[in-house]
């Protein structure tokens, strides 16, 4: 079956960037901010963390946000819900300074207009961590806008998480397809090569690649952006 659709991962795919020292920038400029409503920096950041793992571990029984925020509670002891609007305003008002940590690749943008042009559809696989405004801002800085996307994932419309096969399940549903009739591209061995689990064809990125199992990688498709696009040719 030839593919119809296109999935793409954002951070370290569309957006080049080291993800060790993005994390560590945009983590310790929150705690930072957070700082003056009464949290601790290192509580933060573990409470951060934790949260994203329960995330991780999403059984699909709820949205991913209203785990995140269960599970973060639970870590600083306070009702933290009543302080969202300051994680949103520092979203809104600091959060682009994490950019000078990302750098840009024109080929991500030239690809994806391609692959329009080719007809296929496209969206936005990115792991539903983040809520919708951090996930804008970054793909922003990575030359694209919402509109260029079919559908985007973020913690507000998601179940489940990479590497979680069901993920990529739920994505092929909401865009009324079989899995079979997606690509999934990534730069992240184990959560984006996870697509193949569900039934995917699969391709990753190697400009900023991610493998810490240290897996085989030659059993997958995989190169830059113009190797990308030989692939799609080849199976579209």
């Amino acid at each position: 079956m030839s593919i119809s659709v296109v999935l793409f991962d954002l951070d370290g795919t569309l957006l080049p960037m080291d993800q060790d020292v993005f994390f560590k920038t945009y983590l310790g400029m929150l705690a930072n901010r957070m700082a003056p409503y009464g949290y601790d920096p290192k509580n933060f950041v573990s409470g951060i963390w934790q949260g994203t793992m329960a995330v991780i571990a999403n059984d699909g029984s709820r949205i991913n946000e209203d785990v995140f925020w269960e599970a973060f509670s639970a870590i600083q002891g306070k009702d933290t819900l009543a302080d969202i609007k300051y994680f949103e305003a520092f979203y809104r008002e600091q959060f682009d300074d994490v950019r000078s940590v990302c750098s840009f690749n024109a080929e991500a943008r030239v690809t994806v207009d391609k692959i329009k042009s080719a007809g296929l559809r496209i969206a936005l696989a990115t792991n539903p961590v983040f809520p919708s405004i951090a996930t804008e801002k970054r793909m922003a800085w990575a030359g694209f806008e919402p509109s260029d996307f079919e559908l985007y994932t973020t913690y507000e419309n998601s179940r489940y998480c990479k590497p979680n096969p069901k993920y990529y399940l739920e994505i092929a549903s909401k865009l009324g397809v079989t899995p079979e009739e997606c690509l999934m591209v990534g730069n992240d061995v184990s959560d984006d090569m996870a697509a193949q689990k569900a039934g995917m064809k699969v391709f990753l990125l190697t400009d900023c690649l991610i493998n810490k199992e240290n897996e085989d990688i030659s059993v997958y498709p995989n190169g830059s952006f113009a190797e990308l696009w030989e692939y799609i040719e080849k199976i579209s």
